[in-house]
């Protein structure tokens, strides 16, 4: 199939937006490498809008990245006609279709384990403070279960690609 602008959009989105999800997880990893039943300290009130706004920011990106990592993923399945094999891990490649079920996998974690428990931490939903702590460790096992399945992604992904 020639290569659209559409297929190369696409592309280029998938890439970007794996760096910016795949790396967040990551950072995530080196900057907290184990548990700690902590909660952020709540900023002054004189920045405490300045920090919200910042922290509502950055977690945004992470996750609409994730979106549009997933969405441009299935465009480019669906331009080559191999959308349905990968859901049904059928040929061509089955590996693709592992990875792209990894990486939905990845995405419903996100969506709807991790960010739900974060804005509760973050203080973004309010919460009682037993309440955050508790979900500080449903957050903290959450990102490493996505850290753990964005190996599993990338290596089907390259293993489809390449020729597993």
């Amino acid at each position: 199939m020639p290569l659209t602008i559409v297929d190369l959009a696409a592309r280029w989105l998938h890439i970007a937006g794996v760096l910016v999800w795949v790396g967040h997880n990551w950072a995530n990893v080196v900057n907290h490498p184990y548990y700690r039943r902590v909660l952020p300290q709540d900023p002054p009130d004189a920045i405490r809008g300045v920090f919200m706004a910042a922290s509502k920011r950055e977690h945004g990106v992470f996750r609409y990245a994730s979106l549009v990592v997933w969405a441009s993923g299935l465009v480019m399945l669906w331009m080559r006609g191999e959308l349905v094999e990968a859901y049904t891990l059928s040929a061509p490649s089955p590996w693709i279709g592992l990875g792209v079920w990894a990486g939905t996998l990845m995405l419903l974690n996100l969506w709807l384990v991790l960010w739900p428990h974060q804005k509760k931490v973050l203080g973004f939903v309010a919460a009682p403070v037993e309440e955050r702590l508790r979900c500080t460790r449903v957050t903290f096992l959450s990102s490493r279960t996505n850290s753990f399945l964005s190996l599993i992604t990338l290596l089907f992904m390259v293993m489809g690609a390449h020729g597993g």
